[in-house]
């Protein structure tokens, strides 16, 4: 089955990937793998801001996290390589948190369970999940993926 047919099948309609806010490329591939920059949470078109254990509570930064997963399966398919994934090899989350919250893996798994969900077995990675005080535009949550991806 193909992952369009996967997510066709588990009803996930990617958003329109996002374009650069910055100077860099959102999706480099070099080496068999694809190094997909940071993704911002897009929730229906909006993006999700605010700082966990503050205004943001432990659903809602997952639900964050899960749209930055989203943005990068959108990333990989304006890339042209969604179909060439082999495996995900590792996802790095940053979650905007106050000194005191401690969730950020539970945040993280937003992202986590939506690679699993869509590739099975080559979704399960390696992963980082940091907590920092602000991430550009206010947004809640940023995830960047390196993915192992086959051909050329």
């Amino acid at each position: 089955m193909s992952i369009e047919e996967r997510l066709k099948e588990l009803g996930i309609v990617l958003p329109e990937a996002a374009a650069p806010v910055a100077s860099y490329q959102p999706v480099v591939v070099h080496g068999g793998f694809a190094h997909v920059s940071g993704q911002l949470p897009f929730v229906d078109g909006v993006l999700a801001t605010g700082r966990l254990g503050e205004d943001v509570d432990l659903d809602g930064g997952m639900e964050a996290a899960r749209a930055c997963g989203l943005m990068i399966l959108a990333q990989l398919k304006a890339a042209g390589v969604l179909e060439r994934v082999e495996r995900v090899v590792k996802l790095g989350a940053f979650v905007s948190s106050t000194a005191d919250f401690t969730g950020q893996p539970k945040v993280a798994n937003g992202a986590s369970d939506l690679m699993f969900e869509v590739f099975g077995e080559k979704g399960r990675h390696a992963r980082a999940a940091v907590g920092v005080p602000v991430l550009p535009l206010g947004a809640a949550v940023e995830v960047d993926a390196i993915i192992a991806i086959s051909g050329s």
